[in-house]
């Protein structure tokens, strides 16, 4: 009887060890599958918007303030393009808070106007009177030292916001015109570890302000991803921007893409022939989420 008895212990011993083991096994694959997931885990954050005033050296910048709806995260500056702050650019911003970030989109206007009123999806660039809308406004952004000003303010604004974990690296990404300004802002502040540029334009030109000169000031980990058809008319501008990246000791990763200048934009959409590029903005997108989680973290 007492052999029955010890018998019948070790068999269930043998379950419950088998069991623990079992539990373990299922516990470090269910843990190895939300890492794996990670992004898309994170994806599901609530997340608050507001519009906020920040105060610059050259007046006030009106911004969107986008960022999880509970704990410090992540800074995160968004630049736009030429059609400045818009539906598409809030839309951005909540992707990437949903992402675990707390995001600032500010208006690179704010200098001659609160609120561009600009649309892609009717915009006509053969238009005369459509483009002379941009001179002035890009003008003001990319006059000497105004995005180094904007960056700095942005910065510190963020550093003083509950819902920004300053224990972390703040990240920049931009697109077309923006693209040159993620470099100035990493070139403005040790705070920034990560750039990203899409269908940046002028990363690379000859004179003595070129932003692939800025090289040596930045201290992030960058990303360039470049257009078809801009690489087709500068084909070495890559060149000399990996050049001039290698020559700091910047690490940076640069990609051509098979698609047109501004193929991230969602709302870049006028036929007959629509830029955007559903797959491929789908892709520089995970191309920037791996940065920050590696340069953020």
């Amino acid at each position: 009887m007492a052999d029955d008895t010890r018998k019948q212990e070790e068999q269930d011993a043998a379950a419950a060890n088998e069991l623990t083991r079992r539990d373990f096994v299922a516990m470090g694959i269910a843990a190895g599958i939300v890492a794996a997931a990670g992004a898309a885990s994170a994806a599901d954050m609530p997340v608050t918007e507001k519009d906020v005033d920040i105060k610059t050296p050259d007046g006030t910048c009106n911004a969107a303030f986008i960022h999880p709806t509970t704990g410090s995260h992540p800074g995160v500056i968004i630049w736009a393009d030429a059609f400045g702050l818009r539906p598409v650019m809030r839309e951005m911003g909540r992707a990437l808070a949903k992402e675990g970030y707390s995001v600032l989109v500010p208006n690179p206007f704010y200098r001659v106007v609160k609120d561009a009123g600009l649309d892609p999806r009717t915009f006509d660039f053969g238009n005369q009177t459509d483009r002379a809308k941009l001179t002035p406004l890009m003008g003001s952004i990319n006059a000497q030292g105004a995005a180094e000003k904007d960056a700095v303010a942005f910065v510190a604004w963020l550093d003083q916001q509950k819902e920004v974990n300053k224990a972390k690296k703040i990240g920049t990404q931009g697109y077309c015109m923006g693209g040159p300004l993620v470099m100035r802002t990493a070139a403005s502040s040790d705070r920034i570890g990560a750039g990203g540029s899409f269908h940046g334009g002028g990363l690379v030109n000859d004179t003595p302000n070129s932003p692939h000169l800025l090289a040596p000031k930045i201290h992030a980990r960058m990303y360039f991803g470049i257009a078809k058809n801009d690489d087709e008319g500068q084909p070495d501008g890559k060149v000399k921007l990996k050049e001039a990246m290698d020559a700091a000791k910047v690490p940076a990763e640069i990609e051509v893409y098979p698609s047109q200048h501004g193929w991230c934009m969602s709302d870049f959409t006028k036929p007959p022939t629509p830029i955007y590029d559903k797959a491929q903005a789908e892709r520089a997108w995970g191309k920037l989420l791996a940065l920050y989680k590696t340069a953020l973290a």
